[in-house]
């Protein structure tokens, strides 16, 4: 063999391995590409998720006009509320006290209990541990609590008092286990001051809460 042969057969091998070469690098920059916007997509719909998150305290729902306001000590009233707002089709806030309930708290049979003695001074104003509502963009609200010693929890009062209901139709509702609303309803309203307060309603999870809802025709 001539050496003229030997150096093209060479120079034929190194031109097959760069073309090799070349093709491989080729064919691994797709791979990197749809990697990076893969990467790209999923933090572009992270930021979405926690843009859209909750940020006042309401759960919530843009298009709603009607809030159901509630505190539930043991989850009756909480009930109520959420069947309120299925007949409504409401966002919901509800009122946690930042020192929570106890059992030996709701024993009324003690006169020497946390509610007793708050339900008996009327200046008390419970302090509220859930985020503050948002009360912007509603004009329907209704509002919850469980009776006791006939009135609303003194919670519900510190609520009332901490915001404005200017423009707002108001609904008090109440759970008991016997007693009717009272004058629960009118002690909230003159306590907040503001809003149209209608008249409020004893319901229980028997009650016919969609017939009520509907009945009232407050919503728009």
């Amino acid at each position: 063999m001539t050496v003229n042969s030997k150096f093209v057969r060479i120079s034929s091998l190194l031109l097959i391995i760069m073309l090799a070469f070349s093709l491989t690098a080729c064919g691994s920059a797709p791979s990197q590409t749809g990697s990076a916007q893969a990467q790209t997509t999923a933090a572009d719909a992270s930021q979405d998720k926690t843009s859209a998150a909750e940020k006042d305290g309401n759960s919530a729902s843009d298009k709603s006009k009607t809030l159901v306001v509630f505190f539930s000590a043991t989850g009756t009233t909480k009930g109520v509320a959420g069947k309120i707002a299925s007949a409504a089709n409401a966002d919901t806030y509800e009122i946690i006290a930042a020192q929570p309930y106890t059992e030996a708290d709701l024993d009324w049979h003690d006169s020497s209990s946390r509610t007793t003695k708050e339900q008996n001074d009327k200046s008390v104003r419970p302090e509220i541990g859930s985020e503050k509502a948002s009360l912007e963009g509603y004009s329907t609200i209704f509002i919850g609590y469980p009776i006791w010693w006939g009135e609303e929890p003194r919670i519900m009062d510190t609520f009332v008092e901490s915001y404005d209901f200017s423009g707002k139709t108001v609904i008090p509702f109440c759970t008991s286990g016997g007693s009717g609303i009272g004058s629960s309803g009118t002690n909230l309203a003159a306590n907040a001051g503001s809003g149209n307060w209608l008249e409020g309603e004893r319901l229980s999870s028997d009650s016919d809460i969609e017939g009520w809802v509907k009945g009232l025709n407050v919503l728009k």
